[in-house]
């Protein structure tokens, strides 16, 4: 504790508790590997693709790959060798 500590405006709990909360969520999204969403976004892409083609559930492939200071989303579907489904 310094001698002028008392001349600066002490934060509140509250802004201390979403400091350290905004740190967690931070960590706990940077250990699972990726986004919450991108299950979602495979499922999604599943269908869309399904329209016009009729795929495998393994064929669509979503991953968030980290280049350097980007995220670079890479999305890989495998199309069978037949003709495109007709709606």
């Amino acid at each position: 504790m310094g001698l002028f500590d008392f001349l600066k405006p002490k934060k509140n709990t509250a802004s201390i508790a979403k400091d350290r909360l905004r740190i967690i969520i931070a960590q706990e999204r940077s250990s699972h590997g990726g986004p919450d969403y991108l299950p979602l976004l495979r499922r999604e892409l599943l269908e869309v693709i399904r329209k016009y083609v009729n795929v495998d559930v393994e064929a669509v492939k979503v991953d968030l790959i980290k280049e350097g200071e980007h995220d670079v989303l890479d999305i890989s579907v495998a199309l069978p060798d037949g003709r495109a489904a007709t709606a």
